[in-house]
C-alpha cells in the first residue's frame, strides 16, 4: 500500500513556467501565440513582432503579414502568476498608478480599471502572506444538521452564541489552528480535532491563502470554518492486534490439540464413552448418545482433523494419562 505524500514545490522550480524568455521577469499580461501556446508578457511579444514573424522559441510562424492577429490574451495563466508570486500584483498595480500619474498627459480614461492600476487585491482576490484573514469558527453537529423542522431563527442565533472569531496571518496552517483549539479548549490527546470548511475535513498543511483559493472565498465576510472532535484512530486500531492476537491463540490451541490427537494411539474412545476407573467396563446401548457427533458416532475414535475454528478442545484425565476429547 503506497501512501500519498505533499511536497512543498519552491517558487524558483516554477519560474521556467511563469517567465517571459524575452525580457527575463515574471509575466506581466500574459500574451499566448495560438500556433505554438508559447506565452510572452504582452509587451514584449508586441515589440518582437514588429521586426519577426516567428515565435521567439520554436520558429513557428505566427502570421505571414499579421502576426498581432494570432495572439491572444492569457487572463488564466496571468492569474496563476499573480497568485504564486507574492506581492507581484500589488507592485504591478503601484507601477502602473505611478506612470500615469507622472504623465498627465496619457490619456487613460479608455482603458480598464487593471491597465490604469485602480484594481485593489480584494477586488482580484489575490492573497499575500502577510494579510490577515478574518474566519469564523464553531462546533460542527452532524446531528443537528440532520435535524429538520427547527425554526430558521433559533438556528441562527445559536449559531451566532457559538461562534467564535478569528484574525490570522494567510500563511497559517490548518495544523497550527488545531493546536489552537486543543489548546484552547483542553481537549485531551485521545481525542482528535478536525478543521472543517462546511462538511469536508481540510488537510493539515493547507494554509488559509489555500483554503480560500480552493472554495473561492468572497470576502464578503469571515472565512467560515467548523471543527468536530472525534475519538482518536489510534484508539480504534488496537482493537484489530488484539483480536488477532486472541484469534492466533485460538488456532496455536487447535493445532496442538490436533497434534496430540495425531499422537494418541489408534482405537481408543472418545472420553464422553468411556466408563469411570471405578466401574466395570460395559457397552450398553445409551440413546442420548448415539446420534453422530459432527458426522461421527460418540465411540468412533477422535478425529485427528483440526477443529473448526472457535471450537476448544476439552481435556479429561484417563488413569492419570490425558486425552484430547474432540467434542465441543
Amino acid at each position: 500500500m503506497t501512501m500519498h505524500r505533499t511536497t512543498r514545490i519552491k517558487i524558483t522550480e516554477l519560474n521556467p513556467h511563469l517567465m517571459c524568455v524575452l525580457c527575463g521577469g515574471y509575466f506581466i499580461d500574459a500574451t499566448t501565440i495560438i500556433e505554438c501556446l508559447h506565452s510572452f508578457c504582452k509587451m514584449c511579444i508586441v515589440r518582437y513582432l514588429e521586426t519577426s514573424k516567428y515565435c521567439p522559441i520554436c520558429d513557428v510562424p505566427v502570421h505571414k503579414t499579421k502576426p498581432l492577429l494570432n495572439i491572444r490574451s492569457d487572463k488564466t495563466l496571468q492569474d496563476i502568476v499573480y497568485k504564486l508570486v507574492p506581492g507581484l500584483f500589488k507592485n504591478e498595480m503601484k507601477r502602473r498608478r505611478d506612470f500615469y500619474a507622472a504623465h498627465p498627459s496619457v490619456d487613460a480614461t479608455t482603458r480598464s480599471n487593471e491597465d490604469r492600476g485602480e484594481v485593489a487585491d480584494e477586488d482580484k482576490r489575490i492573497i499575500t502572506d502577510d494579510e490577515i484573514i478574518s474566519l469564523s469558527i464553531e462546533f460542527f453537529d452532524n446531528n443537528k444538521a440532520k435535524k429538520t423542522g427547527v425554526a430558521e431563527d433559533k438556528q441562527s442565533k445559536e449559531q451566532v452564541n457559538n461562534k467564535r472569531y478569528l484574525q490570522c496571518p494567510a500563511a497559517m496552517t490548518i495544523m497550527h489552528l488545531r493546536k489552537f483549539l486543543r489548546s484552547k479548549m483542553d481537549i485531551p490527546c485521545t481525542y482528535q480535532v478536525e478543521v472543517m470548511y462546511e462538511d469536508e475535513p481540510l488537510k493539515d498543511y493547507y494554509t488559509l491563502m489555500d483554503v480560500a483559493y480552493i472554495y473561492t472565498w468572497r470576502r464578503n465576510g469571515p472565512l467560515p470554518l467548523k471543527y468536530r472532535v472525534r475519538p482518536s484512530c489510534k484508539k480504534l486500531k488496537m482493537s484489530h492486534p488484539q483480536q488477532e492476537g486472541q484469534n492466533s491463540t485460538g488456532r496455536s490451541a487447535e493445532s496442538d490439540s490436533a497434534s496430540d490427537k495425531a499422537c494418541s494411539p489408534a482405537g481408543v474412545p472418545s472420553t464422553s464413552s468411556l466408563p469411570s476407573p471405578g466401574t466395570p467396563v460395559q457397552s450398553p446401548h445409551l440413546p442420548h448418545i448415539s446420534k453422530p457427533v459432527n458426522g461421527a458416532s460418540a465411540s468412533a475414535p477422535a478425529p485427528t482433523r483440526p477443529f473448526p475454528f472457535g471450537n476448544k478442545p476439552r481435556k479429561a484425565s484417563l488413569n492419570g494419562s490425558s486425552l484430547s476429547s474432540g467434542l465441543a
